[in-house]
């Protein structure tokens, strides 16, 4: 076991991640999955219905891997909004999302106007647990930390999903800082 994770699903998850990877979504099947893991399609069925249920599995392992859950709790604003920066640009780095930008927007879109998904349900959980934190240790502003966790979720899943329209004007290291600023002013208190 993996993280609490099946071998035989972790292994169909890695190699979806590799297919996706190499093919894109739309050109990858269960039983490419299947093959690529050296296991039948009927065993990735016991594990989910379908390919579908496997990008939605992959895609939430991904993202749930780069939240800083076991990152010390943050000492200052500046603290928090580092780690915050830090990981959007984990996520807006990962060959993953940079792959399913270019083959399958329509994926991107569908969690951005349609629903919320599970690891967009886990990063606010992680949101709203570090800026709590941040509000009993007086640098995060007063307000309800779930509503203020949603909105710091649609900054940066606005600035990770976009930021290749805005790269001639925001390179990588400019990027970081202006979301910086765009977190340490939505976040801080009125003494900060």
């Amino acid at each position: 076991m993996v993280d609490g994770v099946p071998d035989t699903a972790t292994a169909l998850l890695d190699a979806a991640h590799a297919e996706v990877l190499a093919h894109g979504i739309r050109r990858t099947t269960a039983s490419d999955i299947a093959r690529r893991a050296g296991v039948s399609r009927q065993t990735l069925y016991r594990y989910w219905p379908d390919a579908q249920s496997v990008f939605a599995a992959l895609v939430t392992r991904e993202l749930v891997r780069a939240l800083p859950g076991a990152a010390p709790r943050a000492a200052s604003l500046a603290a928090l909004v580092t780690l915050l920066v830090d990981t959007a640009d984990e996520v807006r780095r990962m060959p993953l999302v940079e792959r399913l930008r270019e083959t399958d927007p329509e994926l991107f879109a569908r969690y951005i106007l349609e629903r919320i998904g599970t690891s967009q349900r886990a990063i606010h959980d992680e949101l709203r647990r570090r800026i709590a934190d941040g509000q009993s240790d007086g640098f995060v502003r007063s307000g309800d930390p779930s509503a203020i966790a949603a909105m710091v979720l649609l900054i940066a899943q606005s600035a990770v999903q976009s930021a290749p329209l805005v790269a001639e004007w925001l390179s990588g290291d400019h990027w970081r800082e202006e979301l910086g600023h765009a977190f340490g002013g939505y976040l801080a208190t009125d003494r900060s």
